[in-house]
């Protein structure tokens, strides 16, 4: 027989025996049947992971399979005039309720294996590559904010998208974006190939251009809205609804939005991918992607390809993301004001020649772009059309730290032709309209007129 002391209040399991000598919880105590000893975790009922419970281990390929981390608390969540529950509302009251102790925290499960009942009963877990508390928590809460059926996490955001291109077999086709993260081209031009997966690139800001590319054999379409690095805006709507007509999927790459602007599974996607490095974790210290899913079937597709490859998000990674997931409404709303301001900037100044940014009213995009989203983000590009100015810009700046990747508390700058996108061939990118000239933003925290300061003085001060 097996006693704990400990101080909770809720229900608890009916396999569990509780005997108390007092009317206080203070002094409660349970003792353990012999059924309760098959699952190893002290299941309070208002604190039980729905995914230990539905999910079964398959002995034979070492996964859980069948069902969901379900660890959000909808009573907790009261509806504003709106009908939702705001996302910084929902990111600040969400309920680990596998912790039977109330942390206000979600713990940390640094490990990479878990004790069995017996040696041939599985209890919850196995393997942290088949799952994890703490990443399943983490997943449980993206699925929320993206109002996704699954949500999982992996190493990074090109893991998450390869798993997604696993989809596609042999002589079936793509359908990409041709203004994409550097990566994913890298993934779509040289390696997609190899494996006898046509793909074929379009302007997806061109709807006619979609639709005569879309045929029988197209298994995917594959969009970013805004693109990366030119902020160029796609009809996901309309996009959707041609895909699924042909009979295929359609991903959309959310990074530059992130959940609190922009939710494409409302819109008709079946598949979003997040790089969780960027807003949703916000801080440059880890490296995730997410994939946030529209039914169960393709849920369980798109795990099995995680587990199979080894690709789902590690344990301290799944908590430093839930630590910075806490402020990413506040973060992303103060990121977009500071980017905003600096768009206006920019584009007023006599040294810029074009600014890409859907917040600025003469964006060709902006109607369609405020019809599927909350706000304009904090990623912007500009022209200023000499390579030489440009340069100067990028190395001037004090407040802006040269780097690939964006969506930190830290402003960030980049030439993409020379950093993010320079994997593609440079007749593909003028023939995309992507030049050499052009410099990406990504707006921090940082006080705005600071920033706009550092940014005079750069372009002022540059080459004539």
């Amino acid at each position: 027989m097996f006693s704990s002391s400990i101080s909770l209040k809720p229900l608890f399991h009916s396999n569990a025996q509780i005997t108390t000598g007092t009317n206080k919880w203070e002094n409660l105590w349970f003792n353990k049947s012999s059924k309760f000893i098959t699952n190893p975790v002290l299941f309070a009922k208002g604190f039980k992971v729905n995914c230990l419970v539905e999910r079964e281990m398959n002995v034979g390929t070492s996964s859980m399979v069948d069902g969901e981390a379900g660890l959000l608390n909808e009573e907790v969540f009261v509806e504003n005039e709106t009908g939702e529950t705001d996302i910084s509302t929902m990111v600040m009251n969400f309920e680990n309720k596998f912790d039977p102790y109330g942390s206000v925290n979600t713990p940390l499960y640094q490990t990479a294996t878990f004790k069995q009942p017996s040696a041939i009963e599985n209890g919850p877990y196995d393997y942290t590559r088949s799952g994890n508390p703490t990443r399943d928590a983490l997943e449980s809460l993206l699925a929320k904010l993206d109002k996704a059926d699954r949500a999982l996490c992996f190493t990074s955001g090109m893991a998450a998208l390869s798993a997604v291109s696993h989809l596609v077999s042999t002589g079936e086709e793509i359908v990409a974006g041709d203004d994409l993260y550097g990566g994913s081209d890298r993934l779509l031009s040289q390696i997609l190939p190899k494996a006898g997966v046509v793909v074929k690139r379009v302007n997806t800001s061109d709807l006619n251009e979609v639709a005569s590319s879309i045929g029988p054999r197209t298994k995917l379409v594959w969009l970013e809205s805004p693109t990366n690095p030119r902020l160029q805006i796609s009809d996901i709507r309309k996009i959707a609804e041609m895909a699924h007509a042909h009979g295929a999927l359609v991903l959309v790459d959310n990074s530059i939005m992130s959940p609190v602007l922009s939710q494409p599974l409302e819109l008709g996607a079946d598949i979003v991918m997040h790089s969780a490095t960027k807003f949703i974790s916000g801080h440059s210290d880890i490296m995730a992607g997410v994939l946030a899913v529209k039914g169960e079937r393709l849920g369980k597709e798109l795990y099995f390809l995680q587990n199979a490859e080894g690709s789902g998000l590690a344990p301290f990674d799944c908590w430093l993301c839930l630590r910075g997931i806490k402020t990413m409404a506040l973060r992303v709303e103060k990121q977009q004001d500071n980017a905003q301001k600096i768009a206006e900037f920019l584009a007023a100044h006599p040294r810029v020649r074009k600014v890409n940014y859907a917040g600025l009213r003469d964006h060709p995009g902006r109607d369609i772009h405020y019809s599927q989203t909350k706000g304009a983000g904090s990623v912007l590009s500009f022209l200023t059309g000499s390579l030489a100015l440009s340069k100067h810009v990028v190395e001037t700046t004090k407040y802006f730290s040269i780097t690939v990747s964006f969506g930190s508390v830290k402003s960030l700058i980049s030439m993409p032709c020379f950093m993010s996108h320079a994997s593609i061939p440079a007749t593909v990118r003028e023939a995309r309209g992507l030049t050499e000239d052009l410099v990406r933003i990504s707006v921090g925290i940082e006080d705005v007129n600071d920033l706009i300061a550092d940014l005079e003085n750069a372009l002022s001060t540059g080459p004539l």
